[in-house]
């Protein structure tokens, strides 16, 4: 990696000089009405290039992101996107350059479309659908919005989202379709979700394209005829078509990689991106690259040099207690817990973690990920006469293992003999430290890694064994603990064994118990993932388990006739003196020498009866630590907020409560009289006082923005490839791909165009949840919104209140506005007609606020954030459809909506479905429609899938009736384009099991379990979708579309009017039953 890095480098050097000539990855084009210029965006900054081609003008300097250029229809003037005041935003600035200007001011997200005239800038945002419509309220379905060049308050232009909208002269409209949730740069698919090109004319709507897949990007030609690009020959390409229907043809054939942001010039000019470069078309004749040549100053750096003093992210304890190993950012360090003194081990752009010393305290071992594979590693204080990493001189590292495997979460065996580790992410292996020869300690096939450090093992004390995670077969949903011999010869042993979940073993009392976790008595979520656990401890010495059980009384006179513990108290006196003596010099501390060990003798016969829950209440536990002497159990729970440590007195069965907010990681010392805590600071916390402590470090970090996105980009190549849920990525040429995509690196400096890079990427594998994103800085203070729907047709002074909000603040406060009333102003401010109000909610989220009424009225109100009145969008929109069912089946047939597959919205399900009210009704409508998916389907599956068997008829009162927990009566489930992943896998089990009938429209095929990595820079995620999910018929989910029972569209004109056609079809259909 480090060579492959080196020559990247090299290449963003060498560009530096001469890809000036002929820069890559030019996205966002976009050709002057005029056909002179292209304007488009590199490095973050936009630009204009001749469309013959030539020297490129930077237009914008900031350090902020701009992209999307749009160009006026007068070519004098360009709107683009700016995140230079936080959020992003619409800005204009003219054609040659100069200061911009912004025009939206919400702290939400807007991107430029078009423009309507030289005067006024269509944009898209999700602010909220108008009263009479049936939108869903996410951040699917953007409305179109119209803002003046000069600024000032939005129209709205289009309530239905109109994705690259094109207007001609008569102002007829095309667009591409939006209909729900997937990645925009996903390519190859054809499925329900797929875009389609329409055309708005007169106030009716036409669809215009039928090919399964991806059309997009249309634009006018002359008259009715129109272009777009279409991905019906397996990539992105030009077409040319008529709204007829009539003249389709192909203009480009280009392979491999997608034809990009198609424009048009007056004088026919095409302009579009293709493998990173700038493209014009004639129709007629071939395609021409436009040779751009750039020069600008960077002002990205290769080397930034930076102090940190927070970010730590791992910790390990060295033996003697006087050093702190973390990573931070990626890179090792060691600190001194008394003193800000800090060494930096590893100096890389690439990924060092799990951190471990080795028992004498003079070795660290970590893995990194170097030349595209995570190996172990190794680094030794190399002076003999040194004992400290903080204060080493010289520190040498080795590779411990080198293969062509994953290797990764190391852990030295308590003799420092061997290094125990996972390889292939699952597969239980040791390194010997000396030979370097690998063990294969248990077989992959008994882990299931579903992220990376998922997995855990720990180290008996006399280093003859290891407890592992375990799944035995079939088992992933149902986790054991393994006992495996740390020379893999022996038998492995299952010693839980339990259809619950256990893990996190660990070896206590000297090796003669093991404290565990487990879920087998706490509360489990009523539907979908989630369980409280318990600590618990299993004893392989039976005398042991016979002395934890005893009585305070018991205990104390055990301990003054037992020998075995009267020797053990003259050997704590000899060490605490020992102690006491090493303290007393200087800060220097001899290497602590591995204690020497008694081989363990296992009881193993009836351990599962030697189990004692620990803990007294169930909880959302974090780690446990159990005193030396197995008196004293230390927790992390979480039962409110966030995690807090717990202390259960084991002799006296007293449980308490220690200290607020301590999560994270928690790594004990030697003795267990000090916690050490990392949460990006580290801290300690001492037991006997409760104090906390903070152990401050002062990190020389190098931070190599373009290495590190090197290194990142080969990252989530290689976990794509290591860990996809089909071994052969479904045939997709992954090698060819990366040689394809890498070669932009050096054109990218900021993580915006990483991201889309890497979405682009990833979008070649052509499934579902994948793709990046990164969260840049965002917006400082957040715009409050009201709660209200504002009259659109209104353009007097004020805001003409269309309706109020139900349970917004509006209306949890008796303030007796209403639909009609005018708004004058905020806080004293007055808004007068065609004024951006936006700005005075800014930061008042939660903060009274004052609003003043038409005729002298004021009231205070405590505004919500946009989050919060998308929740009350959401209630509205289910009561509305509520109210409808009602009406049209006369009170007859019951309706509930699924949200999300997790247990909250199971929990109103069944709350809603089995009520008094419903349960009397003939059938149930199940609408899932706009559900983002979860983990639900079985669930909701086994409730609705009831039947009655008996009733309860005491002295002949009907009371009720079994199964009570179940459905028993018809149902059927409303399903459309915009369900995903669980949304798609809970109608395709109900429509397998043959439940009852599946109504709207079909659902691509997303049912596959994914994993969101986050990455080293901390703001750049990306997917990779993991489990598969193979249905008995030997297919999997992935890509299989849904077909409904019965077919139903909405179209945009009842979409619009409020008119639900699904819904209404889904009641007829119940009423039959």
């Amino acid at each position: 990696m480090k060579r492959h890095l080196l020559a990247i480098a090299a290449l963003a050097i060498s560009s530096a000089a001469m890809a000036q000539q002929a820069p890559l990855w030019m996205r966002h084009s976009a050709i002057s009405p005029d056909g002179s210029q292209i304007a488009f965006a590199y490095k973050g900054d936009i630009w204009t290039v001749p469309v013959a081609g030539g020297q490129a003008k930077q237009l914008t300097t900031h350090s902020a992101y701009d992209s999307y250029p749009v160009w006026s229809p007068d070519s004098k003037n360009i709107a683009f996107v700016s995140t230079r005041e936080g959020s992003r935003d619409v800005w204009i600035m003219p054609r040659e350059g100069g200061a911009p200007h912004r025009l939206t001011t919400s702290s939400g997200s807007e991107t430029p479309v078009a423009f309507l005239d030289n005067d006024h800038v269509l944009f898209e945002s999700q602010v909220m659908p108008t009263a009479q419509s049936i939108f869903f309220a996410n951040g699917n379905f953007p409305q179109i919005y119209s803002v003046s060049v000069n600024g000032g308050r939005p129209k709205l232009y289009s309530e239905l989202t109109l994705k690259a909208p094109s207007i001609n002269s008569k102002g007829d409209v095309l667009y591409y379709d939006q209909k729900g949730s997937e990645d925009q740069w996903r390519k190859h698919h054809t499925s329900p979700i797929t875009r389609d090109i329409w055309l708005l004319r007169d106030g009716k709507y036409r669809k215009l394209t039928s090919f399964a897949g991806e059309d997009r990007d249309p634009v006018w030609g002359n008259g009715d005829a129109y272009y777009y690009l279409s991905e019906e020959d397996g990539t992105f390409n030009v077409y040319r078509a008529s709204v007829d229907g009539t003249a389709k043809q192909q203009l480009t054939h280009f392979k491999g990689n997608p034809v990009r942001f198609l424009t048009r010039a007056n004088d026919g000019t095409l302009s579009f991106g293709y493998d990173g470069e700038l493209y014009t078309l004639r129709e007629g004749e071939e395609p021409r690259k436009v040779s751009v040549s750039v020069t600008a100053d960077r002002i990205d750096a290769e080397l930034d040099r930076q102090l940190r003093y927070s970010g730590a992210s791992e910790i390990a304890v060295s033996p003697n207690g006087k050093e702190i190993a973390f990573v931070m950012h990626g890179d090792v360090y060691v600190t001194s817990v008394d003193y800000n003194t800090t060494k930096q081990i590893t100096d890389t752009p690439e990924q060092e973690r799990s951190i471990d010393f080795s028992p004498d305290g003079r070795s660290i071992v970590y893995a990194a990920e170097r030349n595209g594979l995570w190996q172990i590693y190794q680094s030794t204080i190399k002076n003999k006469k040194e004992d400290l990493f903080t204060y080493a001189t010289e520190i040498e590292e080795e590779q411990l293992v080198k293969s062509n495997k994953t290797s990764f979460q190391p852990m030295y065996s308590p003799d420092g003999k061997s290094v125990a580790f996972l390889e292939d992410r699952t597969r239980l292996c040791a390194v010997d430290v000396k030979s370097h020869k690998v063990r294969q300690l248990m077989d992959g096939k008994y882990m299931y890694s579903y992220s990376d450090g998922d997995q855990w093992f720990s180290w008996s004390p006399d280093s003859r064994w290891l407890l592992a995670s375990y799944i035995g077969t079939g088992g992933w949903n149902n986790r054991d603990i393994a006992l495996v011999p740390a020379d893999g010869k022996g038998e492995i042993r299952n010693i839980t064994n339990s259809g619950y979940n256990d893990t996190n073993g660990k070896w206590v009392l000297g090796g003669k118990a093991m404290l565990f976790q487990s879920d087998r008595a706490g509360y489990r979520s009523h539907g979908s993932w989630g369980t409280e656990d318990d600590a618990y401890i299993m004893f392989f010495d039976v005398d042991a388990y016979d002395q934890f059980r005893m009585s305070k009384e018991e205990y104390a006179r055990w301990k003054e006739t037992s020998k075995e513990e009267q020797k053990k108290e003259e050997k704590k006196e000899k060490d605490d003196e020992k102690k006491a003596k090493d303290k007393a010099k200087t800060a220097s501390a001899e290497p602590v020498k591995p204690e020497k060990v008694e081989a363990l003798q296992l009881d193993l016969d009836n351990c599962r009866d030697r189990v004692i829950r620990l803990t007294v209440n169930s909880s959302h536990m974090g780690d446990a630590v159990l005193t030396t002497d197995g008196g004293t159990l230390y927790y992390q729970a979480r039962f409110e907020g966030g995690s807090d440590l717990w202390k259960h007195d084991l002799r006296e069965g007293r449980t308490q409560l220690v200290a607020k907010n301590i999560g994270g990681q928690m790594v004990p010392d030697k003795d267990v009289k000090n916690l050490y805590l990392c949460g990006g600071s580290i801290r300690k916390f001492t037991l006997a006082n409760s104090q906390t402590t903070n152990i401050g470090f002062e990190a020389r970090f190098n931070y190599r923005p373009n290495q590190e996105r090197a290194y990142m980009f080969s990252h989530a190549w290689q976990q794509v490839k290591d860990k996809l849920y089909v071994e052969d990525l479904n045939g997709v040429q992954w090698d060819y791909y990366r040689t394809t995509y890498e070669k932009f690196l050096p054109y990218i400096n900021n993580g915006f165009d990483f991201s889309e890079m890497l979405s682009e990427l990833l979008g070649e594998l052509n499934v579902s949840h994948t793709g990046s994103t990164y969260w840049g800085n965002g917006y400082t203070l957040s715009t409050a919104c009201l709660g209200l729907f504002f009259d659109p047709a209104y353009e007097g002074d004020g805001l003409k209140v269309q309706e109020v909000l139900r349970r917004g603040p509006f209306d949890v406060r008796n303030t007796k506005v209403k639909a009609g009333d005018i708004i004058e102003a905020i806080d004293g401010e007055k808004i007068e007609a065609g004024k951006d109000y936006n700005a005075m909610l800014d930061g008042k989220v939660g903060r009274p606020v004052r609003v003043m009424l038409k005729g002298g009225r004021e009231v205070v109100v405590k505004p919500i954030s946009s989050g919060e009145q998308s929740k009350l969008l959401y209630r509205r929109w289910v009561d509305r459809n509520k109210a409808m069912v009602d009406k049209w089946s006369n009170g007859q047939i019951a309706y509930v909506h699924v949200k999300a597959m997790d247990s909250e919205s199971f929990r109103t399900v069944f709350s809603e479905l089995l009520s008094d009210s419903n349960r009397q009704k003939r059938a149930v409508i199940v609408d899932e429609r706009h559900n983002g998916g979860g983990w639900l389907h079985d669930d909701l599956c086994t409730l609705l899938s009831g039947r009655q068997y008996q009733s309860f008829v005491p002295r002949g009162q009907f009371i009720g009736w079994d199964p009570w927990n179940k459905w028993v009566k018809p149902s059927c489930v409303l399903v459309c384009e915009d369900d995903y992943s669980n949304g798609h896998g809970f109608p395709y089990v109900y429509q397998k099991l043959g439940i009852g009938p599946v109504i709207g429209a079909p659902v691509a095929g997303t049912m596959t379990a994914v994993w969101w990595e986050t990455m080293l820079d901390g703001q750049t995620v990306f997917g990779i979708p993991q489990v598969g999910c193979l249905g008995m018929d030997g297919k999997y989910g992935e890509n299989q579309t849904l077909i409904p029972d019965i077919t139903v569209y909405n179209t945009p004109e009842q979409q619009l009017s409020g008119d639900d056609q699904q819904l209404r079809r889904a009641v007829e259909e119940m009423l039959k039953k």
